[in-house]
């Protein structure tokens, strides 16, 4: 069937289509940082809280632990760039001994009884994205605990399987949690959005066990489209410039066709892909 000017243009969305991708790109990152600062605030006025209540320490010495323990948190602050915070690789022995650190406070003054089973030292060093991301899962996960008021112990342990980082945390509260629970949708979203694997347990009256799955390497990249869809010369060209991000217009006259026919092969590639919409085909023709 012909093409007409009347049919729908893929091209027909606002800006460039890697413009969007990119943009979003950004705002995931910037949320994810966002959301580490969040957590690391939240641990810092937890542990601030718990030594102010702390009946082990009187007002001057309350006053002396809470100064140093605010002054650690805007030093931290202060010194804390995205370069530190995605390093290429962080030993795993290393990142797990800055989980303890974070927590410390909040475990030395607190109600919480929190026991740290370290991983193997020989175990893989891990990326910088995935060290961080599990200690945000945890300390997620142990101001949830706290929040709830049901937990007294908590048990935080690291594995490695040469090929995951594998999170575990157990706790003996009420034993109510799921995964669908809202308190845990930060967890869950962390998880996701490295391709791991999320999973809560719980036994009434026994407590809940958090078991976190977080690949070590990315997932391997699809194969380009040309090299699975059989495609004619012309859609290669076609292809090409869709994934460059060139609009109808620029291809028609790059190529010297009309844009009815540009509109012809973009809609016979988006049919070929299997793609949604002209930025998944985009990405495919890179």
């Amino acid at each position: 069937m012909p093409v007409t000017d009347q049919d729908a243009d893929p091209d027909a969305e606002t800006g460039p289509d890697t413009l969007v991708v990119a943009t979003r790109a950004a705002a995931t990152r910037a949320g994810r940082d966002r959301s580490e600062l969040v957590d690391q605030h939240g641990v810092t006025l937890e542990s601030l809280l718990a030594v102010l209540r702390s009946e082990r320490l009187d007002d001057r010495a309350a006053r002396t632990v809470a100064t140093e323990i605010a002054a650690n948190a805007l030093v931290a602050i202060r010194t804390a760039t995205d370069d530190q915070r995605n390093r290429v690789l962080e030993p795993v022995v290393g990142a797990f001994a800055r989980l303890q650190t974070d927590l410390r406070p909040l475990v030395r003054f607190g109600d919480l009884s929190v026991q740290f089973v370290e991983p193997p030292a020989t175990g893989r060093a891990l990326p910088g994205e995935v060290a961080h991301a599990a200690r945000a899962i945890v300390r997620s996960a142990v101001l949830a605990l706290v929040d709830a008021g049901e937990s007294h112990r908590v048990r935080i342990q690291w594995d490695c399987d040469g090929r995951n980082l594998l999170v575990d945390i157990r706790d003996d509260g009420a034993g109510t949690l799921t995964e669908h629970d809202d308190v845990l949708r930060p967890i869950a979203e962390r998880v996701t959005a490295l391709d791991g694997r999320f999973a809560v347990s719980s036994t009434a009256g026994w407590g809940s066990e958090l078991s976190v799955v977080l690949p070590l390497d990315p997932p391997a990249e699809p194969e380009p489209l040309d090299a699975v869809v059989a495609l004619s010369r012309r859609e290669r060209e076609v292809l090409r410039l869709v994934a460059s991000g060139a609009r109808n217009r620029s291809i028609a006259r790059e190529l010297g066709i009309s844009e009815n026919t540009v509109k012809f092969h973009v809609s016979n590639l988006l049919r070929k892909a299997g793609a949604a919409n002209r930025a998944e085909l985009a990405a495919l023709g890179r």
